[in-house]
């Protein structure tokens, strides 16, 4: 079964840094679409960044400038640098991969890990 891991999630307060990293012994990231989404209590879950196969990425416009998703292919990792942080952007954030191949679509998921922005 393939395993997304995510980690890096804590408290932090208002206008800090956190990085996050997700890992996989089981899929190949520099082949797949990888996102982060988050979910913050009571709302949808929603997409944040993603980075491409390529390397070509895409943010939200609400964390444009302060986020950053990156991909190291030696170590098989996405990140996500989170700068300036703020209190609503306290949310699970959670790892993803996606691969379209023909006639089949590979979805994968970490278990997610929490981010909270308080003082």
């Amino acid at each position: 079964q393939v395993q997304l891991v995510e980690s890096g999630g804590g408290l932090v307060q208002p206008g800090g840094s956190l990085r996050l990293s997700c890992e996989s012994s089981r899929i190949i990231f520099s082949i797949y679409v990888a996102n982060w989404y988050r979910q913050a209590p009571g709302k949808q879950r929603e997409l944040v960044a993603s980075i491409s196969s390529s390397g070509t990425t895409t943010y939200v416009d609400f964390v444009k400038g302060r986020f950053t998703i990156s991909r190291d292919n030696a170590k098989n990792t996405v990140y996500l640098q989170m700068n300036s942080l703020k209190p609503e952007d306290t949310a699970v954030y959670y790892c993803n991969a996606v691969l379209q191949a023909v006639g089949k679509k590979y979805d994968y998921w970490g278990q997610g890990t929490q981010v909270t922005v308080s003082s």
